[in-house]
């Protein structure tokens, strides 16, 4: 098989996508907005895009992961049951959509990610400052790590920003520090799913470990501005991509009927 499946330029321009890719995952997730149409626009396969982009989005995830644990901006140790969680999650997730139709979560996601960035348009004040905890332990493990981690293992689009929700909501962090935690748990149930992807043999390595390194650079720089400037660039980058993956989903799902009823050929 092909490692790569592009030419040398191709592969130079899916480099820059992923470290743009990267950097936005950092602030805000929604990456894979960037990454997965660029894979299928090089001939990928669906199948071949999407556990491509998996492998590549480790690179990402893992690299703020380890800048955030570097910087002692959140304890790993304290983070294994949520891990743990978010490991079986996204495994179980990446098994079932094998065998599951995602129609009805692809009508109901757009609305979703409309609210997360609702949510955080609409109240300014969420996540200035650690907040009192809500959910604590294995409750809380089962939702931020079980059930987003069953998602992203699924579906995907959005999961970090999910995970920072939860953290915001749940555990009562601020922005910049449920940033960081998000990203151990979205390293986490990445890799869950690229290993039911390896097992289905989809994964093109050449391409996949070029984007990686693209990720890995550019989740460096967005970490870094997490931490340097919090709030202020985190929430308005959260409700800008909530509304572009939102218009993207909508127009996936429905885009075909909106042209048509505009009276435009699609």
């Amino acid at each position: 098989m092909d490692l790569f499946m592009v030419s040398p330029l191709l592969l130079g321009v899916l480099f820059f996508v992923a470290m743009l890719a990267g950097f936005i995952d950092a602030l805000a997730g929604g990456g894979g907005l960037l990454t997965v149409p660029a894979l299928l626009a090089v001939g990928m396969s669906p199948a071949q895009a999407l556990a491509t982009n998996k492998l590549q989005a480790c690179g990402g995830s893992i690299s703020a992961s380890l800048y955030f644990i570097r910087r002692g901006v959140m304890d790993l140790k304290a983070q294994k049951l949520n891990i743990l969680m978010t490991f079986i999650g996204s495994t179980t997730g990446a098994l079932l959509v094998q065998h599951v139709k995602s129609d009805v979560l692809r009508q109901i996601l757009p609305l979703l990610v409309i609210g997360i960035g609702l949510y955080f348009l609409l109240m300014p004040k969420l996540g200035e400052e650690d907040r009192q905890r809500r959910l604590y332990g294995l409750p809380f493990a089962l939702v931020a790590g079980g059930c987003v981690g069953f998602y992203d293992g699924f579906f995907g689009p959005g999961a970090g920003s999910f995970y920072a929700l939860a953290f915001v909501t749940l555990c009562g962090y601020n922005l910049a520090k449920s940033t960081a935690h998000a990203k151990v748990l979205n390293a986490t149930s990445n890799i869950g799913g690229l290993l039911l992807f390896i097992i289905g043999g989809k994964v093109v390595w050449g391409t996949g470990f070029i984007m990686l390194a693209g990720q890995f650079c550019g989740a460096r720089m967005g970490s870094r501005l997490v931490l340097s400037k919090g709030q202020k660039l985190i929430r308005p980058m959260i409700v800008i991509v909530s509304a572009v993956m939102s218009a993207k989903l909508l127009y996936d799902s429905h885009g075909q009927e909106i042209l048509q009823a505009l009276g435009i050929n699609g």
